[in-house]
């Protein structure tokens, strides 16, 4: 049996068709449509109508109620809120569909046959244009009543949401401010080219965004006493992004005044591929 698995972002929909093992067949991704809800379910139609399969599963950011199907609030994507995705989607389709939190989707891959998959209680963090969060415990996906346990991104750090300093457009934007240049003309690839090259700026920009995400990580681990942290998106891909991480999480646990056990973090086993899995697995659940 074939599925195809969509991971909705912001900027892209990237989909895979895979089978019940998890192994890819097809992918590709076409542009996220942002104006409108029709211009969104017509492009999963499209993608759907190009290939043969028994059922669509999705990965996309936002609250959602993936038992009901319900996109409960999506700052990515607003036109979707309040919307019954999976109704929409199984009547213009005509086949099983399942939707849920692109973090959960991660979570739920490394737990079951990833990087997180030797603990009991881990937490997922995933970079990209938000940051995604979510906790497992007891080898699931605890979502909280509101559906909104692992919510990082609106979190408060130094009095901001924590997307507003951590979220890779963060990093680019304050590389961008120290250079003079404009945003348009910092990608993630430029950033890390510099940081290779050991250029100081962009050193020094990296160890502030990875020294206030050690905070975080930090902050996690008391409130939730996880055996394992592991970090996804794009930028997980740079090892010497996991590694700055590792230091300052060391400096913060030398500085505290308790000396607490020191939680592993790791980079996600699936990395880009982790919300397409998460989404099979949801499906199949």
């Amino acid at each position: 049996m074939k599925i195809l698995v969509l991971d909705i972002g912001g900027t892209f929909i990237k989909f895979a068709v895979m089978n019940e093992r998890a192994e890819f067949f097809e992918r590709g991704k076409v542009s996220t449509p942002l104006n409108s809800r029709a211009d969104f379910f017509d492009a999963i139609y499209k993608i759907f109508k190009s290939v043969e399969v028994a059922g669509i599963a999705i990965s996309m950011p936002g609250i959602i109620d993936a038992e009901r199907g319900i996109c409960l609030k999506s700052s990515a994507l607003p036109y979707n809120n309040g919307v019954n995705i999976v109704d929409e989607l199984e009547k213009i389709c005509g086949v099983k569909v399942t939707i849920e939190n692109d973090a959960n989707c991660a979570a739920l891959a490394e737990a079951k046959i990833g990087s997180l998959a030797d603990v009991s209680d881990g937490f997922v963090m995933v970079f990209g244009t938000m940051i995604g969060g979510a906790f497992i415990k007891n080898h699931e996906v605890h979502k909280g009543k509101n559906f909104l346990a692992g919510e990082i991104s609106f979190s408060i750090l130094n009095g901001k949401s924590f997307y507003k300093m951590c979220s890779v457009p963060a990093l680019l934007k304050s590389y961008a401010q120290i250079k003079n240049l404009s945003i348009a003309e910092v990608s993630g690839e430029k950033f890390f080219d510099a940081v290779d090259a050991k250029e100081n700026d962009a050193l020094a920009c990296l160890d502030k965004f990875t020294r206030q995400i050690a905070v975080q990580i930090f902050n996690i681990q008391v409130l939730l006493d996880v055996e394992k942290i592991a970090v996804g998106g794009g930028i997980s891909e740079q090892e010497i992004f996991i590694n700055s991480i590792r230091e300052n999480l060391e400096k913060v646990y030398n500085s505290c005044e308790i000396n607490f056990p020191r939680v592993k973090v790791v980079p996600c086993q699936f990395r880009n591929d982790a919300n397409l899995i998460g989404a099979l697995f949801r499906w199949q659940s």
